[in-house]
């Protein structure tokens, strides 16, 4: 599988990662393993998570997505197939972008993980009330130190990406070679109003998530009735159930059909087709789900097919 370039870093990743907010939320230890078991199995190795995944659990604090991974990577011994990616700011017990909490937070990463070195560090978002100076030299001290390999940064508007680049640049710091926008087939102009224009000028690679807008995509939810489906989703994917959700659908239906896929892959598919993009970011909580969303990065779609989802999903 033809692996992508992360920013002008080192880094490479296949396009598909693996969104690692479900360890520890709807997939137990156990079946966590498989999960990732079988993610490297099908050619990808790009995991990501976040030290507060997944605190919004009840019984659960934070860490547990980290930890879970940690302990695969001790039984699997697969640390050198994978690249891991995890992030700060968003926890309670780490908040902001602040040099000490930084130092403190990768520390706790590091233990929980079980590894002596971070592929991709990510602030979670944006700390206004930290300097970016502050933020980039924190950062640049963990790269330095040998705790963190590449930078990387989610939930940044363009303007503020925009100056941290700046600094690192004049500063002759280690830069984000990543960014992590909310980016989807109905999710769209947020990051090709601004953002796109920057990261491909920049050369910055994109890791997006929501990229089937909360399954949304994956055409499981067409009516009211069908939100049922998932407590933890359903609720989310309303918004969606529109007369251009449906068109939206119309087409992913249209597109597998002839590739004898499914909406999730196409819609997938498209998205590595985006300009900037590296690799979306897709979760599943089944073997089975897992092997449908890695057939993404097999599937090749034509200019005709990206230009039916492109026209369904226009703003």
């Amino acid at each position: 599988m033809t692996k992508r370039k992360l920013g002008q870093s080192t880094l490479e990743a296949a396009p598909l990662a693996f969104g690692g907010n479900v360890f520890g939320w709807s997939a137990d230890e156990k079946r966590s393993f498989e999960l990732l078991d079988a993610f490297v199995d099908e050619g990808l190795n790009l995991i990501d998570t976040a030290d507060v995944y997944s605190a919004w659990v009840p019984g659960n604090e934070g860490g547990e997505s980290e930890t879970i991974i940690g302990k695969w990577l001790k039984k699997s011994g697969k640390r050198d197939k994978v690249l891991i990616a995890t992030k700060v700011a968003k926890w309670g017990r780490y908040p902001g972008l602040s040099p000490v909490n930084i130092r403190e937070a990768v520390e706790d990463s590091l233990r929980r993980l079980q590894t002596d070195v971070i592929d991709l560090y990510q602030a979670h978002e944006d700390d206004p009330k930290v300097p970016l100076e502050e933020t980039m030299n924190a950062f640049a001290d963990l790269v330095k130190q040998g705790k963190v390999r590449v930078l990387g940064a989610s939930n940044y508007s363009a303007t503020r990406f925009a100056d941290a680049l700046k600094i690192s640049r004049e500063n002759h710091l280690p830069r984000y070679e990543t960014l992590q926008p909310e980016y989807n087939l109905l999710d769209r102009a947020g990051y090709e109003s601004e953002l796109q224009p920057l990261v491909v000028k920049e050369g910055v690679s994109v890791i997006s998530y929501y990229s089937l807008a909360s399954g949304f995509l994956s055409g499981k939810y067409r009516s009211e009735a069908d939100l049922d489906k998932s407590k933890a989703r359903g609720g989310s994917v309303k918004k969606y159930l529109d007369a251009r959700g449906l068109r939206v659908l119309d087409a992913l239906d249209e597109v597998a059909h002839a590739h004898g896929a499914t909406p999730a892959q196409v819609a997938l598919a498209w998205l590595m087709t985006r300009p900037g993009i590296a690799a979306p970011i897709a979760s599943a909580t089944t073997v089975d789900q897992l092997r449908e969303i890695a057939g993404a990065a097999k599937l090749a779609l034509s200019a005709q097919d990206i230009g039916k989802l492109d026209t369904a999903s226009a703003p």
